[in-house]
């Protein structure tokens, strides 16, 4: 697996390449590359926690990155490296679309919290709603993948 550090380092680099739009890298295309789901799968989640401490700091959050799916190292992966190694498996299509949902979802949080809709935003991110169900269906969706792929 690779260390933050160097997934770092990969992301920047294809970010760079593609004008922040994934590429498939010849250098992604072995097994020692593979994202670690486990810490997708934590940076996701995370999410609540960062909107949470948004709204009482009356952050202002880049709602276009949060919003598109392919600007996280997560989605940089999907769209690259993932897509070519397991495209075929039905838990990626799976995992592709649930976290793009979220990352919709997420988006329309951060619109609010820039809309000083605090209110609105805080109740957007408690149980049961479509952020939380979304941050659930990725969880899910990344666990089947990582099982189906054997990562």
């Amino acid at each position: 697996m690779v260390g933050v550090a160097q997934w770092s380092e990969r992301l920047a680099v294809a970010q760079e390449a593609a004008g922040s739009i994934p590429v498939a890298h010849p250098n992604f295309l072995n097994r020692e590359t593979l994202m670690d789901l486990n810490h997708a799968i934590e940076a996701h989640a995370r999410w609540k926690l960062k909107f949470r401490n948004a709204i009482p700091n009356e952050e202002t959050m880049d709602v276009e990155t949060i919003s598109k799916d392919n600007r996280c190292e997560l989605g940089i992966w999907l769209h690259g490296e993932a897509k070519l190694e397991f495209g075929k498996l039905s838990s990626y299509a799976e995992c592709v679309e649930k976290h793009a949902v979220f990352h919709a979802e997420a988006g329309q949080v951060a619109s609010a919290i820039n809309a000083k809709k605090y209110t609105e935003a805080k109740a957007m991110i408690d149980a049961g709603t479509r952020f939380a169900v979304a941050s659930s269906a990725v969880r899910v969706a990344l666990l089947r993948l990582k099982e189906d792929a054997a990562l």
